[in-house]
């Protein structure tokens, strides 16, 4: 029988270790020592010549030490960081005193910038640049990116990744989260993957806040015959790695292709509740002239909206999209 979340509901089983098969609940209950024991599974450390690496939790995060962004980069120093947002998804760079220019420089090394899909569209982006997205948050202008999402994931191509840049963070709060997408999908049971391998979800951003929620009838019809809802699979494998990662998220997904509803739903709220677990999360402290780069494809993000009145400014650049590719190629 195949779990469900009123079995997660119900707390810890009793003999889970009993088990050959576990359930939804054991899963999203389970030891410290299984976590730990199936995360280890996926890690590789190897050694880093052009900087140093600080790994903030054992799956995603890590500080690089003794590496200035703002100027030339080398292949290899190239060559290694590409490596290292491979292993640990985020990287964070702090005391980087860069400007727009510096900070478009460092996303182009990762590949062609990309504008917000919506920009071209709109009559006034309210951006000076582009290429630049401004997420400016103050009293007027409360957040909307406190929910787990993948930036873009309702367009044909998502975004690769982000880098984005502390422009004024606030004295206490403000913190943004990440969370390892490919640790979540080892740590599902073996009876729940192979009910979502090879699946395929349906990703729309019309219900959102952010877009459908604050356009006129007239932009939304524009918009929605632009970037009509576009279907994903449910699990990416990465191609420069192999990895398998859920994909996913409450903002964006709508339903599963080729369920009913209600079954959809069912499994759909299973996944994002498995994917909220702490043991996959990384969580950073924005500091001035902080910037961080994120793999998109591997990755979901929550912006803390903990800290007004005070304000928040921070740039973003995305790296070019591309098209999600399922298991084994399909």
């Amino acid at each position: 029988m195949q779990p469900t979340i009123r079995e997660a509901d119900a707390g810890p089983p009793a003999h889970t270790a009993s088990k050959m098969h576990p359930t939804a609940s054991d899963v999203l209950y389970a030891s410290g020592p299984l976590v730990a024991a199936r995360l280890s599974e996926h890690m590789e450390r190897r050694d880093y010549q052009g900087f140093t690496v600080h790994p903030v939790t054992p799956t995603i995060g890590a500080e690089i030490e003794g590496l200035q962004i703002g100027g030339e980069l080398s292949e290899s120093v190239l060559a290694e960081l590409r490596r290292a947002l491979h292993e640990f998804k985020v990287l964070v760079f702090r005391d980087q005193d860069i400007d727009r220019d510096g900070h478009r420089r460092f996303a182009s090394c990762w590949g062609p910038i990309e504008r917000h899909p919506f920009t071209s569209l709109k009559a006034s982006s309210g951006q000076t640049d582009a290429d630049v997205a401004t997420l400016v948050r103050h009293t007027q202008r409360g957040a909307i990116e406190n929910n787990w999402h993948n930036d873009v994931s309702w367009h044909e191509r998502p975004s690769v990744g982000a880098v984005l840049r502390a422009v004024e963070v606030p004295a206490v709060g403000g913190d943004t989260l990440w969370v390892d997408t490919g640790a979540a999908y080892d740590l599902l049971p073996e009876s729940v993957r192979q009910r979502i391998d090879g699946l395929w979800a349906e990703h729309d951003w019309r219900q959102t806040e952010e877009f459908g929620q604050r356009m006129t009838p007239d932009e939304i019809g524009r918009f929605h015959q632009a970037f009509p809802p576009v279907e994903h699979p449910i699990v990416w494998e990465i191609p420069e790695t192999g990895r398998r990662v859920l994909f996913v998220n409450t903002i964006f997904t709508t339903r599963i292709i080729g369920l009913g509803q209600e079954e959809s739903d069912e499994l759909l709220t299973l996944l994002y509740r498995h994917i909220r677990r702490p043991e996959f999360q990384f969580r950073l402290r924005w500091r001035p002239d902080t910037v961080a780069i994120w793999d998109n494809r591997s990755t979901q993000h929550y912006a803390s909206s903990d800290y007004f009145p005070q304000r928040r400014v921070m740039d973003r650049i995305s790296i070019g999209g591309v098209r999600p590719v399922g298991i084994g190629g399909k």
